[in-house]
């Protein structure tokens, strides 16, 4: 201390090799930079996209990214306001969770699952330190227009990681009010990090079925009715609700408790739908994403007027919730090829047909005894087939187009990716509800079927101030 007081000298010693380690950290810092920006330069230079247009394009999907996972919550209130008070906690509770087990297992395995590159697909199942993750490092190349000239890598996984958790959503309704909760997130588990990457990867990640020329722009097969095909497996493996078909075959309706929270969910469904297929797009280009909007909200206008003017003219009274699913069957529709479809194609064919077929695909599985609280099955395994096969028929690939797939063929393609992704999910989730359902069982107890899963499961009530024992009535009633 006393040599730091009394001999500048001494003092300057001391503080000159801190000052020359500082220069020299602040040097080599300097240099890194710009060694990263000379090399980010080039990629650039490279590639002849702008910065300015790169970052365009990464924002306008990230932003499609954030419009995709808010139908998360679309699909939370749809289902709750379809189904029976006693349930709510329990339809919550499943949908906070699977958007969070969605991105989570999309990250450790399902992205390299679906992205395998030049690698086969088959080691990369147990791959997973080899997913999203990585080492953690990521190169300058994956954060430039060299990864690719819309989205760099982070962008590329967290659009593609939205699609994911929305495949076992869709699953989540056609079980609801039977369904044991572990169980089930064990299936969503597993139904996202392998079943739905498997499929995916035959088409987005540059597989045979691309390779065949198989056509489905933002997933009418590959995520919608990759969905459906998991909800009816689910929906048999369970069998129907309790009250829901009598000794004598009738059937009971079971009204939903909240139409308002479920019309409210259809349209954040819609609102969030114009990320999910204009972010396919997969660039911010103006003249693609405008087309895509546009045919997307027609398809759902036709869609929902149709089906709430069938419900009207066939049943006498008009039905809200077939209209709602009218809105949706015609967003599904439309999601296979919002780009190849002129405005009065989505308006009048794709949309309106879509609205025709779930109103009659609902009536149908109630005919058969497939019970479906929410018309999952109908609206993404019916109408995501219906909307995969129109991009073989109408359209500029199909047969009343003028591209070069126009005379049939596109069809057999279209019929071919179908049928081998349909039939693909329905026996993954068959073995998976199976395994499942022997390991741990699959449906809750009778008593707790009847006094709702938000008791039974939760220990818990969405609404306690009304809240009420359900048994003395339900043995009341003649089943």
């Amino acid at each position: 201390m006393k040599l730091w007081q009394h001999s500048p000298p001494a003092r300057y010693l001391l503080i000159l090799p801190v000052c020359i380690m500082t220069i020299d950290i602040l040097t080599g810092n300097l240099h890194a930079q710009d060694a990263a920006l000379t090399e980010t330069q080039q990629a650039f230079k490279e590639t002849g996209v702008t910065v300015e247009m790169f970052t365009i394009n990464n924002l306008w999907i990230m932003i499609a990214a954030t419009l995709v996972f808010i139908m998360h919550l679309g699909f939370a209130c749809v289902e709750t306001g379809l189904t029976r008070a006693k349930n709510t906690i329990n339809i919550l509770f499943k949908n906070t969770m699977i958007p969070c087990i969605g991105l989570l297992t999309y990250a450790i395995c399902g992205w390299k699952i679906m992205y395998p590159g030049e690698d086969w697909i088959i080691p990369n199942v147990f791959a997973f330190n080899l997913g999203i993750l990585g080492d953690g490092t990521v190169g300058v190349g994956e954060l430039t227009a060299k990864y690719n000239a819309g989205y760099t890598i982070w962008t590329d996984f967290l659009f593609q990681g939205m699609f994911a958790a929305t495949a076992a959503t869709i699953v989540s309704g056609a079980v609801a009010g039977r369904i044991k909760l572990a169980p089930f997130l064990i299936f969503s588990t597993l139904f996202v990090a392998i079943s739905y990457p498997i499929t995916g990867s035959w088409q987005w990640g540059a597989g045979w079925l691309s390779d065949l020329g198989f056509y489905d722009f933002a997933g009418s097969t590959l995520v919608h009715a990759v969905g459906g095909a998991g909800a009816l497996i689910g929906a048999l493996i369970l069998g129907p609700r309790l009250g829901k078909y009598a000794k004598d075959g009738s059937m009971n309706p079971i009204p939903g408790h909240n139409i308002p929270l479920a019309t409210i969910g259809v349209f954040l469904l819609w609102f969030g739908w114009f990320g999910f297929n204009g972010g396919s797009v997969l660039s911010a280009d103006a003249a693609g994403v405008s087309t895509v909007l546009v045919t997307t909200a027609l398809a759902a206008a036709g869609g929902g007027l149709t089906a709430g003017i069938t419900s009207w003219a066939l049943g006498g009274k008009p039905d809200i919730t077939m209209g709602l699913n009218g809105i949706l069957a015609g967003l599904v529709g439309i999601t296979a090829g919002p780009d190849l479809m002129q405005w009065w194609e989505a308006a009048f064919l794709i949309g309106p047909i879509s609205g025709a077929l779930v109103f009659f695909s609902v009536l149908l599985f109630d005919k058969i005894k497939i019970d479906d609280p929410v018309g999952a099955i109908s609206v993404h395994l019916v109408c995501g087939i219906f909307g995969t096969l129109a991009c073989g028929i109408f359209g500029s690939r199909g047969l009343y187009g003028n591209g070069d797939h126009a005379g049939g063929l596109q069809l057999w393609y279209q019929f071919v990716g179908v049928a081998a992704v349909v039939g693909f999910s329905l026996i993954s989730s068959g073995v998976l509800f199976v395994v499942i359902k022997s390991m741990f069982g699959l449906r809750v107890s009778e008593y707790e079927e009847i006094e709702g899963l938000d008791l039974g499961e939760h220990d818990m009530s969405a609404y306690p101030d009304f809240q009420r024992t359900y048994i003395k009535s339900y043995h009341a009633r003649e089943i």
